[in-house]
């Protein structure tokens, strides 16, 4: 789970935009956060496949929590 801002502590995925499968590339917008203040996209932080999402959307997450595993793309 990304930090969107300094104070916050949790997020909650609000929709999963790359499903399990998907090539995404680094920096590909792949979900939804939702924050008390906004809703933001965040981004796949490598090249790959898509191979896990382990939060579902709804899920409120603690920042620094594994939301999704990305395989190598090689």
């Amino acid at each position: 789970m990304p930090r969107l801002g300094y104070d916050t502590e949790i997020g909650k995925i609000g929709n999963w935009t790359a499903r399990v499968g998907d090539t995404v590339t680094a920096g590909q917008p792949i979900g939804e956060l939702e924050t008390e203040k906004a809703t933001v996209e965040f981004e796949s932080p490598a090249a790959g496949t898509l191979a896990e999402i382990v939060h579902a959307a709804g899920s409120e997450v603690a920042v620094g929590t594994v939301i999704a595993y990305i395989e190598d793309g090689k």
